[in-house]
């Protein structure tokens, strides 16, 4: 992984993205959704990891987070690969679902690291929140990001995103929330 693709400011906040192989919509399936928001629970009881905005859409996560204890690349280094082991495994024995296994395989086959199966685009392209303006920034874009996509008319009413924590709707996953002032949508 280049430089530029690490998270070198240890308890910094972080806007990260990573993304399932051939952006394939499964992340916002009810078993699926479960085994990546309690992963990121047990990453935040466990791990460190303080969470301060999500947006969970069909293909990618977006995560606003910085790690507590380890550093952040060995969080998602071990939260990729447990979802992608429990993902595949659920693929595996649901019949309708199959065919994305195979997809997973096939990536597998065409990657040097991977041997079984591979379900996540390598790397979570980490950028440093290095001021409040790009903090918020950052925000408001995943918070808006299932608006843009067509998926709800306001950010609050997606489910799997940390607009609904600021809206003090529930949500999936708890978060350290920051002022709400500063939020545009």
């Amino acid at each position: 992984m280049s430089e530029r693709y690490k998270a070198f400011e240890h308890q910094a906040p972080y806007f990260i993205t990573f993304t399932l192989v051939e952006w394939l919509r499964l992340l916002t399936l009810p078993k699926i959704s479960d085994i990546v928001t309690d992963s990121l629970k047990y990453c935040q009881q466990n791990k460190g990891l303080v969470i301060y905005g999500y947006c969970i859409m069909p293909s990618h996560i977006h995560l606003i987070v910085r790690s507590e204890i380890s550093t952040l690349g060995s969080v998602m280094r071990d939260l990729k690969k447990f979802t992608a082991f429990r993902i595949a495994q659920y693929l595996k024995t649901e019949a309708s679902l199959k065919n994305h296994y195979r997809l997973f395989q096939k990536n597998a086959n065409a990657s040097v690291r991977h041997k079984k199966i591979k379900v996540w685009i390598e790397g979570y392209h980490p950028e440093l929140l290095y001021s409040s303006r790009f903090f918020y920034q950052k925000l408001n874009y995943i918070h808006n990001n299932p608006v843009e996509a067509g998926l709800v008319q306001h950010a609050e009413d997606y489910y799997f995103s940390s607009a609904r924590n600021y809206a003090e709707l529930s949500a999936p996953l708890e978060i350290v929330m920051e002022s709400r002032e500063l939020l545009t949508y």
